[in-house]
Order: C-alpha cells, then sequence, then structure tokens
C-alpha cells in the first residue's frame, strides 16, 4: 500500500471567496478531515465536503489517528489563516514525518486580507499574535512604525487596554477587523486613548501605526535618563562594557541579580528577543525598576522581589546572567545557575576584593569556568573656572565566567 499523503491546509478567513482553488479541491478529495470544529464547520460552510470528520488539533492526536486509520490515504487537515503564520502546522510538519507525506497548502491571512481592504502594505510591518499566548508587545508596538496584531483569548481586551494605558501609547492609531470576509465585517478605527475592551471581544485582527517609534535593538541609555532615586545604579561605561561581555544576541533569557534601578535589565530588554527577569530585594529599588519599565516601554522585564538565590527556583533557566549584588551569597547563587542552567553566560560586578576572593574561589571549586576578570577605571572631566580636570569615580572589576558543570565542587 502507498503511503499515505496529509495536506496542511490554510483555509484563509474561512469564506468561500477566500479559499484558494487548491485549498477546497484537497478537502473535496479527502478521505478523511481533521481540524478544529470552527474550521471543519467553516469549510462546511463554504460547501467543501469529506469522508470522515475529526475534530482535533493536537498534533499527537492528529498523528494517532491518522496511524490508527490506514484506510485513509487521503487526509485534510485544516488551519486558519495561512499555514507559514502563526499556526500549528509547524509542529505538525514534524510530528508527522514518519508515517506519511505531508505537503502544506498556504492560504491568506488575517493580516494580508486587512492590509488589502486598508489598502497598506505588510512587508514592512511587524507581525505579531496574542492569540492564546503571552507576548511581550508593548515593547514592540512602541518601537515599530507598523504592527499587525492577531488577538483572542479571555480578558486579553482589557488587559491590552489596560497596559496601552500604563505605558502612555495613547497616540497609537489602531484598526480593529471583526469578522474579515463575512457579511458582517467590520473594521472600527481607535485611538490607544479612546479604545475600549469591548472593541476587542473575540477573533480579531489588529493594524497599529506608531507614529513616533522609540528607538529598537541594542540602543544604550544615559544614566540621566533612568529615573534614579536615592538606589545604586550601574554606570553607563560600565554598564556598556558588561553589556558587552554578556555576548547578548537573538532569543535569549537573563537573569539581573540584585537589579537596583533595572539599568542593566531595561538595557538588556531593548534586544527584541529578550526575557529579563529582574530580581531586586528592596522596596524602593523594585519601585524604581518598576517606573523605569514603564518608561522604556520594555514590558519583556519580569520584576521578582525577594532574594537570590531563594527566588530563582521557579524561574525559567536563564542563557544569561547578570549580578550586580550578591549579598554575600555568590556561591548559592551560581550553584543555582548551575542546576538550572549549566554553561550559562555569567557576568559580575564588584567593588570590594573579597567579592573577587569569592570569584577566585568560585573557579577552584569548578563552579565558574573560562573566569575573566578586567578592572575598569572611569574618570569624568569637570570645568574648574578656566580649566578642565579629571575626577575618578571607584574602580570597579567586571567578571565574567561560564557557569560550572554539575561536578563543580560545594564551597565550603
Amino acid at each position: 500500500m502507498n503511503r499515505a499523503q496529509a495536506k496542511l491546509i490554510g483555509i484563509g478567513m474561512g469564506t468561500m471567496e477566500t479559499l484558494t482553488e487548491e485549498a477546497v479541491q484537497a478537502v473535496v478529495q479527502s478521505d478523511c478531515l481533521i481540524g478544529a470544529r470552527r474550521m471543519v464547520e467553516a469549510v462546511y460552510r463554504a460547501g467543501c465536503r469529506s469522508k470522515a470528520v475529526y475534530y482535533e488539533y493536537q498534533p499527537e492526536r492528529i498523528r494517532e489517528i491518522i496511524t490508527a486509520h490506514p484506510e485513509y490515504q487521503k487526509i485534510a487537515v485544516l488551519y486558519s489563516g495561512d499555514i507559514g503564520f502563526y499556526s500549528g502546522a509547524r509542529e505538525l510538519y514534524g510530528a508527522l514525518k514518519e508515517c506519511c507525506e505531508v505537503r502544506g497548502i498556504p492560504g491568506i491571512s488575517s493580516a494580508a486580507y486587512l492590509a488589502a481592504r486598508l489598502k497598506v502594505s505588510w512587508e514592512d510591518a511587524k507581525l505579531l499574535s496574542i492569540h492564546g499566548r503571552r507576548q511581550p508587545y508593548i515593547y514592540i508596538l512602541a518601537r515599530h512604525r507598523k504592527t499587525f496584531l492577531l488577538f483572542g483569548g479571555k480578558g486579553q481586551g482589557e488587559e491590552f487596554v489596560s497596559r496601552i494605558r500604563e505605558y502612555g501609547l495613547t497616540g497609537l492609531r489602531i484598526w480593529i477587523g471583526r469578522s474579515l470576509s463575512y457579511e458582517d465585517e467590520t473594521i472600527v478605527y481607535r485611538t490607544g486613548a479612546d479604545i475600549r475592551p469591548e472593541d476587542l471581544d473575540g477573533l480579531v485582527v489588529l493594524y497599529i501605526e506608531n507614529p513616533s517609534p522609540l528607538p529598537g535593538d541594542g540602543v544604550s541609555i544615559r544614566d540621566d535618563a533612568f529615573i534614579r532615586g536615592n538606589v545604586p545604579m550601574t554606570k553607563e561605561e560600565v554598564r556598556a562594557v558588561s553589556i558587552a561581555k554578556l555576548e547578548l544576541s537573538g532569543d535569549f533569557v537573563l537573569y539581573d541579580v540584585g537589579a537596583g534601578t533595572g539599568s542593566i535589565a531595561i538595557t538588556a530588554a531593548l534586544h527584541e528577543g529578550a526575557r529579563v527577569y529582574a530580581i531586586e530585594k528592596k522596596d524602593e529599588a523594585v519601585e524604581l525598576i518598576r517606573q523605569n519599565k514603564r518608561k522604556f516601554c520594555t514590558d519583556q522585564v519580569e520584576i521578582v522581589k525577594g532574594t537570590a538565590p531563594g527566588v530563582l527556583k521557579d524561574l525559567e533557566p536563564p542563557t544569561h546572567v547578570f549580578i550586580g549584588g550578591s549579598s554575600g551569597s555568590l556561591a548559592g547563587i551560581v550553584r543555582c545557575i548551575i542546576e538550572k542552567s549549566p554553561g550559562a553566560k555569567i557576568v559580575l560586578n564588584a567593588i570590594t576584593l573579597e567579592t573577587i576572593k569569592e570569584v577566585l574561589l568560585a573557579e577552584e571549586k569548578g563552579l565558574l569556568v573560562d573566569v575573566e576578570i578586567i578592572q575598569a577605571g572611569i574618570s569624568r572631566a569637570k570645568k574648574i573656572m578656566d580649566y578642565h580636570m579629571l575626577a575618578g569615580q571607584n574602580p570597579i572589576y567586571i567578571v565574567s565566567a561560564g557557569a560550572g558543570g554539575r561536578r563543580g565542587r560545594e564551597i565550603q
């Protein structure tokens, strides 16, 4: 018997007008139709039929259905919009490759459809979905002139409006598309100032324009741009070297331990794809991090109040760790990181020789590997009458290393 053929089909908006002819033929000719109930009912309304129907969208369950029924030689699996745009088809390709031949049939995405209706291009826009997922969309909206946002989830409308207000993005221009391609299709215009939670009920797609986007990826921040208070802060020259030593790139998870004002956490979060945890025990510092997070629209920063290493245990494993303050618990913090993510990149700042002693002992015991220690001495020129004189700041040690393996001996 020939191997079964599964076609993963993007059904567009779900109307006959937005189904491609190839998609229609694949459904009509199939022995078995699989998809979420909403997808199946959509193609049935469009006049497409199949012999057997299964309401399922989980990749492993779809694989079980196909392997349990060798009589099905032509299988159609349905997805909304386009299979290459926030679609479960990506996982299904891998799940089915051993049991059948797999082919994809693209559809019209809701973003492409709305762009056509609004007479705007989408190749220069950021594409994002928060349908059934959590995303740091404030960072994206604040830094891109054009964004298409797939929406849909209980309570998301209220949360969206609240966050737009919290981060001061009231100048956004927002077009809301609902029931696209259907007879009751509506496209409503709002601003960030007047949008309401009820505007966002159900499955909608948003086109958002930001007339004044903030600077994007990897931009440095001057010290005087941060809200400071009386909390110590890593100065901008030291911050620049420390961030460089972290070697951040792509998607990463950073712990900022002893975050202070959040200057490292906020600067790191200016990289798109960042997820940052700012760990801080002092109430005043926590409030300053919250204020700076709002000011720079870095909603990828999650504030964790408490003392490391205790509060690190329930966080996702880090790829990178910055330690600005360890309160004498450096060994315990590094042990925790080793357990969660051996090999993670660690950078720490120290102003005392006692901390450097802890670093060298951690290296000796195998907790830190490939240790590099540099000392930075920063001086700033000040004008005194007709002269400029340099005033030196306290020298600081910048240590970079990797978290050792699980066999590193414990520090006694």
